[in-house]
């Protein structure tokens, strides 16, 4: 395990190939969703007992609205489900849960179920948990934009740091390491202006099948890197 001097202070993970998890056992993709979740609920909580500080998570991207019918009504009701689920948990954690995305057009229930969750936790202070949802990355910086033009912020005023304070839970800071699954060599937009110098890590094993010894092995590779910030 790294040092704690060494531990990335935030996580960014792409949770992907929980379909090709489901059909490689002739299950069917619901399956692989739901698995998914139950793997997640885990990674997380040992993410905060090494000592991770924030984790942030790609749930459901702007895109997968163009999946079945079927599957997205799934996916709408699995956070649901999964925040009755697991908001005890990580509430009584000590983990503040944060969701990251556009929220119009979202289901009633499932907004009220976002706003449940990041009210019961907003106090907790041990880590923040960051759930991208209906999220998408290009879209974030072209709501922060609109948001500095619509508090009249005049043009010689936009920094990068003036973009990064209207970045959707602004207080998360840059991504330190982004892990991907399922042997996929890309990023997909995930948090694209806090990942610049995000150290990448691409694992060649489907998100079902992630265990709290490949964050491990995550966290190493990370703490044997050197990161030079463009220096």
């Amino acid at each position: 395990m790294s040092e704690p001097s060494t531990l990335p202070t935030h996580v960014g993970l792409i949770l992907d190939g929980n379909r090709r998890w489901a059909k490689g056992r002739g299950l069917p993709t619901l399956e692989g969703h739901r698995q998914g979740s139950e793997v997640f609920k885990e990674i997380a909580l040992a993410a905060f007992d090494r000592g991770i500080k924030y984790l942030s998570a790609y749930v459901f991207s702007n895109e997968n609205w163009s999946r079945a019918e079927e599957e997205v009504g799934y996916l709408m009701k699995l956070v649901m489900k999964a925040t009755e689920k697991y908001l005890d948990v990580f509430d009584k954690a000590d983990i503040r849960i944060v969701i990251l995305g556009r929220r119009e057009g979202l289901d009633k229930k499932v907004l009220a179920a976002i706003e449940r969750t990041e009210e019961k936790t907003k106090d907790n202070t041990r880590g923040t948990l960051a759930l991208c949802f209906n999220y998408g990355g290009h879209e974030e910086i072209v709501d922060a934009v609109r948001r500095m033009s619509e508090q009249g912020i005049d043009a010689k005023d936009i920094t990068s740091e003036a973009i990064a304070s209207a970045l959707y839970a602004p207080d998360i800071p840059p991504l330190d390491l982004l892990v991907r699954t399922s042997g996929e060599q890309r990023i997909s937009g995930f948090m694209l202006y806090r990942a610049a110098y995000a150290e990448l890590y691409f694992v060649d094993k489907f998100w079902p099948d992630f265990t709290a010894a490949d964050l491990d092995t995550a966290l190493e590779e990370f703490a044997r890197r050197q990161r030079r910030f463009g220096g």
